[in-house]
């Protein structure tokens, strides 16, 4: 009998494992931050609508691209580089190949954070236009913008999206080693700009996306919804002229007001099919 379902078990246990204290590190940081720097008036979050549905895609995401990006890794090294031996590929992607795998680990960091932002700015504002929106509408339904609505994207945008943009990078010779450092600041920046805080950093919002930059995004499209496409570095916008900032004013007022979009995550996900 095959031990691939076991492993896969195995596997979702060793993530939910350290996806649990990640989140009541998570929960108890922005519950303190929002209640004294709250960018709007609201409930906790532990309180907001739907939070039964963002709770399930805070479990839900971390397992599904877990399992998808290794399955990516393994066909790609399959069908690129006819790597199709179980001991071979492990050494192929254990400390990474070729040129950049000869950097030291944290230019490789550096590297991957820079190059995966420039990727994932450009898919983001795929995902703005066409038929990539029905997808990318479901991270915008979220009303009551907080720190775990961070995780609700539809396994399409995911997959596209973020994961692709790791493979690719992965494949091109950046050792995976670098999620050491790499997975937990992705995990915690991704939270802080989804948090209800009013913080601008000032004269860093140049460097780095903050939670006003983002909730900017996260307003309709005339209002801001078409600005602000950079995860990480607000240089994006800038170069490419959608950085959006107004001078004493902070966004309200979010989600998707065109469409009806189901608030349980079932309905999420079967959503854009029925478009």
């Amino acid at each position: 009998m095959s031990s691939l379902p076991l492993e896969v078990i195995e596997m979702f246990g060793q993530t939910i494992a350290k996806v649990v204290p990640i989140t009541i590190v998570l929960a108890l940081v922005f519950s303190v931050l929002s209640y004294f720097w709250a960018c709007n008036p609201a409930a906790p979050w532990w309180r907001k609508r739907e939070i039964v549905t963002d709770v399930c895609y805070w479990f839900f995401v971390p397992l599904i691209t877990r399992v998808v990006r290794i399955g990516l890794l393994v066909i790609g090294a399959a069908a690129v580089f006819n790597i199709h031996d179980a001991d071979e590929l492990i050494a192929f992607y254990d400390n990474g190949h070729g040129p950049l795998a000869t950097l030291p680990l944290w230019l490789q960091a550096v590297l991957f954070l820079v190059l995966s932002d420039f990727m994932a700015y450009w898919l983001h504002r795929m995902f703005h236009g066409g038929g990539f929106w029905k997808y990318h509408a479901i991270h915008h339904s979220s009303e009551d913008l907080e720190w775990i609505s961070a995780a609700r994207f539809h396994p399409v945008n995911l997959f596209l999206g973020t994961v692709a943009v790791d493979v690719i990078l992965l494949m091109a010779g950046i050792s995976p080693n670098i999620m050491l450092w790499v997975g937990p600041f992705t995990t915690f920046h991704s939270a802080f700009v989804h948090a209800n805080l009013n913080w601008t950093l000032g004269p860093f919002k140049y460097l780095l996306a903050t939670p006003v930059f983002h909730r900017w995004h996260h307003t309709s499209q005339e209002e801001g919804g078409n600005t602000n496409f950079a995860g990480t570095f607000p240089i994006w916008d800038i170069l490419f002229g959608t950085f959006r900032m107004p001078e004493n004013r902070l966004p309200d007022n979010y989600g998707v007001h065109d469409q009806v979009i189901p608030s349980e995550i079932g309905g999420q996900l079967a959503y854009p099919f029925r478009q």
